[in-house]
């Protein structure tokens, strides 16, 4: 019989934080996690500061409690920590109506995302510039 590694026994875990009913749409949310994974936490930061998206106030919120979780928690080194995977979900869609014309009423839906930020430690430093 041959005992099994467990992977993880080397590994350091990963940092997750979630934030529940945000109040925009999954299809407006994923472009900017599309452009936030795999950059470092403070890259990912500076972008979200100067994004003119309303929903990126959010985003920055929800990796500053990452960042948060993973310095109290886990006791790792923030300069090193980077934007594994950014993900979001449907949550509730809320139903109302708007009077039009003629007596009818037109749907407006507004839905809810669920967003979810992991965050890992990076071990190798990367170089800045093509050349070295």
């Amino acid at each position: 019989m041959s005992k099994k590694k467990n992977k993880n026994d080397n590994k350091k875990k990963d940092v997750k934080s979630v934030n529940k009913n945000v109040r925009s749409s999954t299809r407006k949310l994923n472009p900017i996690l599309k452009a936030i994974v795999g950059k470092k936490v403070d890259i990912a930061l500076r972008n979200l500061t100067f994004s003119e998206k309303r929903i990126s106030q959010d985003i920055k919120k929800t990796i500053s409690s990452a960042v948060a979780n993973a310095e109290n928690n886990f006791q790792y080194d923030i300069d090193k920590l980077i934007v594994k995977e950014a993900y979001c979900g449907k949550q509730i869609v809320m139903k109302r109506f708007r009077p039009r014309a003629k007596g009818r009423a037109a749907p407006i839906k507004k839905p809810y995302s669920n967003l979810t930020i992991i965050l890992s430690e990076n071990k190798i430093m990367e170089k800045h510039g093509t050349k070295s």
